[in-house]
Formats: C-alpha cells, sequence, structure tokens
C-alpha cells in the first residue's frame, strides 16, 4: 500500500451500521494493516481489550464479535467469525500491533487522528468554546507536548537549538507540503518576531498538535525497540513521514491543507492577554481580612 493511500483506504474500509455509527471489520483491518493470519491479528485484538479496560471503558462497547463476509475466490464469498470495532477500538488495535509493519505507523497516525478529533468535538465544553477560546487551549497545549517533543527527540541525538530547528522544520515540510518555517512565515505575512504558531486558526493548530504527539509518541517507540541505534537522521526523515501522513489524512477527509487555511487577525498572544485582562477586571469576592 502506498504512502499516499493509506489514510484514504482506511477511510474506505469504513462501515456505517443502523443507527449512524461507524465501525471497521477486525478481517478487513488486519489483512490492511498486513496480518495475513487472521490467528495472529486476534491476538492483537485480545490486547486491545486489555489495554480498553485498563483506560475505564467497556470493552463490549467497541469490540463486538460479530459474522463478516469474505471474498473467498472467483467471486465467491462466506461468512467468518470476526469483531467490529469502533474508531477507539482501532486506535487501540494499531497502538498494539507489530511496529516493525510499516502501514502500522500510517495505521497509528490515521486513528490517533480520527480518534482525537471525536474526542474534541464529543468534549462538550470544548465544543462549546468560541474560536478564540479554542485557539488558546490549543496553543497551550502544543506548548506542553512541543516540550515532551524535545524531549523525545534527544533521545535520538537532536540535541541543540540547531538541531531541533531542523527537526521541526522536517515536520513542518511533511505537514504543509515541502514548506519550512521561514516558508510558511512568509506565506501569512507574519513579521520576524512573530511565532508560526500563534497566528494559525483552531483547525491549523490541531493539525500541528497531532503531528507533534505523533511524532513524540511514535520516537519513544522507536527508541525502546532500538535504543542508541537512533540517529538525528532518523529522527528528522520520522517527524517528515509523520507530518506527511497527517496531511495524506487531512486530504482523504476532504480537509483544507493546512497552508490554505486562513491566518487570523489576533495572535494567541493578544487573546491570551485579554483573557487575563478581563478576569482581572471581574468583581472581587469578599475577603475577610485575615486573607489580606
Amino acid at each position: 500500500m502506498e504512502s499516499g493511500q493509506t489514510a484514504q483506504n482506511f477511510e474506505t474500509l469504513k462501515k456505517i451500521d443502523s443507527e449512524g455509527n461507524e465501525f471497521w471489520f477486525a478481517r478487513a483491518l488486519g489483512k490492511a494493516l498486513g496480518y495475513r493470519d487472521f490467528r495472529n491479528f486476534t491476538k492483537v485484538i485480545e490486547k486491545a481489550v486489555v489495554a480498553c479496560e485498563s483506560t475505564g471503558h467497556k470493552a463490549f462497547d467497541h469490540i463486538v464479535e460479530a459474522n463478516e463476509m469474505i471474498e473467498t475466490g472467483k467471486g465467491a464469498t462466506r461468512e467468518m467469525p470476526s469483531f467490529t470495532l469502533s474508531r477507539y477500538a482501532c486506535y487501540l488495535v494499531v497502538q498494539n500491533a507489530d511496529p516493525s509493519k510499516p502501514i502500522i505507523a500510517a495505521g497509528q497516525t490515521y486513528f490517533a487522528i480520527q480518534t482525537r478529533r471525536q474526542e474534541l468535538q464529543d468534549d462538550t465544553d470544548f465544543g462549546e468554546l468560541e474560536e478564540d477560546q479554542k485557539r488558546l487551549f490549543l496553543r497551550n497545549e502544543l506548548k506542553k507536548h512541543n516540550k515532551q517533543l524535545v524531549e523525545a527527540a534527544a533521545l535520538s541525538g537532536v540535541e541543540t537549538t540547531l538541531d531541533f530547528a531542523v527537526f521541526q522544520n522536517h515536520g513542518y515540510k511533511g505537514l504543509y507540503g515541502g514548506l519550512d518555517a521561514k516558508a510558511i512565515h512568509q506565506r501569512k505575512g507574519l513579521k520576524k518576531s512573530h511565532k508560526i504558531l500563534d497566528h494559525m486558526g483552531s483547525t491549523e493548530l490541531a493539525a500541528n498538535l497531532f503531528r507533534a504527539t505523533q511524532a513524540e509518541e511514535k520516537l519513544k517507540r522507536d527508541h525502546a525497540h532500538h535504543g542508541d541505534e537512533l540517529t538525528k537522521d532518523y529522527a528528522n526523515k520520522t517527524h517528515f513521514e509523520v507530518g506527511q501522513k497527517v496531511r495524506e489524512t487531512i486530504e482523504s477527509l476532504g480537509g483544507t491543507m493546512p497552508e490554505n487555511l486562513p491566518t487570523p487577525k489576533k495572535s494567541t498572544l493578544v487573546i491570551a492577554k485579554e483573557h487575563d485582562n478581563s478576569e482581572s477586571q471581574e468583581p472581587q469576592k469578599p475577603q475577610d481580612k485575615k486573607d489580606d
């Protein structure tokens, strides 16, 4: 499966039940993930069940035994025992799948993005926020995860400020179709003192948050398996590929490419300042003298 088609293929495998809920058949997903023997894939599903329960979810809400129609050759089909998997179950499956299979990384990125998108949609508090508040929330999330990304990249020898600038540019190039930080800066018409992330709308910030979190997780997983074998070049390549897969997923979902999203008039720095000022102007509750 070519990298440019991976996200689209995962999307094509998605089914919708009579109540409008989306799901994936386990046999079809296993085949797409490179598992020829379904018995081997059921072991991954078993791990996903354990992971689901450990996160406080009920496994039977996400992984259900079912029959799946499969092709047996010459156009014939027959029913075979299988499972239906929710998006969250698919996410847990790919997190527990064989990391040596190249397609697994694409699956991890796709389902992580899909799951995070749904979490944000389902989060009533986030859903009710105005655009400026969403931007501020996502910008703060990115600050936190960029610090964690620095730590993950350091495991592969990305140590100096210049190293990280090069590393970060690889992620941008993957996500923005070849544009590096300088090109994105120019495209947005920003001043030299401006930071790119402060001048993104919530959709663009979310895409970059997915890029950062998935690159961080992949580098940590790879370090756990390969230790000191990883290099700066590997980290740069990984960041580029993660950004590229996020871009492919956005494209497969019919979304607007990040470089084509509008640049907000206000930066998140201005929004944060306005937010702090509005809070300071709110009437304070009377305090006892002992609290002065």
